[in-house]
């Protein structure tokens, strides 16, 4: 938790930039399919302008200035009954999780598809659950330690800012209509991440990195958890994507529930 202000800390202050959009919002297929998984009118980004240096060692104070910011705190919405409602109280702490994020392929998922969990035809393999009576082999490996291919995907591989994102959109939001084939899944994991992470290359070498920062993020008031939502839910999540040399940040974040039936 991040509350308590030290004397010596560094100040950030934010301004938004509304004029910055992202293809994936724009994208007709790619909104068909959020409306498809529950997510169209639940999932957002909007981007800001910072004037300090960012550096990793410093992320929760980044992020309580953040959600402390007046030009910010307009900006925030909470969702109630299908409607987005600024948060009703003043943000006094945050808790911070640096998410690994490294990877400039799609190359992480290679092992999904000769594991088990996909037919040759990139058909998603169905199984039996006790609680599900629609489930595959894909949420299981996602969701449950104790599946077989859990660790298809290795353990510091499903840390990944991309996996995260990929497992986002796999399990859609409360009236989610799943996919029968994976390619769907990685088409739009990778317009999303490549929308939102900033990459260089050295001028040397010709490597291209990834030069953003990945914060998973949760506001709190008094009275508890303020943002995103006001309970914990897996598919309620809210990232902030830190560009340190443009000084932009990213708040992208999905409140759980039904969406949009409409683009």
């Amino acid at each position: 938790m991040a509350g308590e202000k030290c004397v010596f800390e560094q100040a950030f202050s934010f301004s938004p930039l509304p004029a910055k959009s992202f293809s994936f919002q724009q994208d007709k297929d790619t909104l068909t399919l959020l409306m498809k998984w529950s997510m169209l009118g639940r999932l957002s980004a909007q981007t800001y302008s910072f004037d300090s240096n960012f550096h990793p060692y410093s992320c929760e104070t980044f992020a309580l200035h953040f959600f402390k910011d007046p030009e910010v705190i307009p900006s925030l919405r909470n969702m109630k009954a299908r409607v987005w409602v600024p948060l009703e109280n003043p943000v006094v702490s945050v808790s911070v999780e640096l998410v690994p994020c490294t990877k400039i392929s799609m190359e992480l998922f290679d092992p999904i598809y000769s594991c088990g969990i996909l037919r040759p035809s990139g058909r998603v393999v169905k199984c039996i659950h006790d609680i599900y009576p629609d489930y595959d082999e894909l949420r299981q490996m996602l969701q449950e330690v104790d599946s077989e291919h859990y660790y298809a995907v290795g353990k510091m591989e499903r840390e990944e800012f991309l996996f995260c994102l990929f497992k986002h959109l796999c399990l859609g939001g409360e009236l989610c209509q799943y996919e029968d084939t994976i390619d769907p899944y990685i088409s739009t994991t990778k317009k999303i991440y490549k929308d939102l992470i900033s990459v260089q290359k050295d001028a040397e070498t010709k490597e291209i990195s990834v030069v953003s920062t990945v914060l998973k993020v949760s506001a709190y008031d008094e009275s508890g958890l303020c943002f995103p939502g006001t309970r914990e839910e897996e598919q309620t999540f809210a990232y902030l994507i830190v560009d340190p040399v443009k000084r932009n940040v990213t708040l992208f974040y999905h409140i759980y529930g039904v969406g949009n039936f409409t683009l």
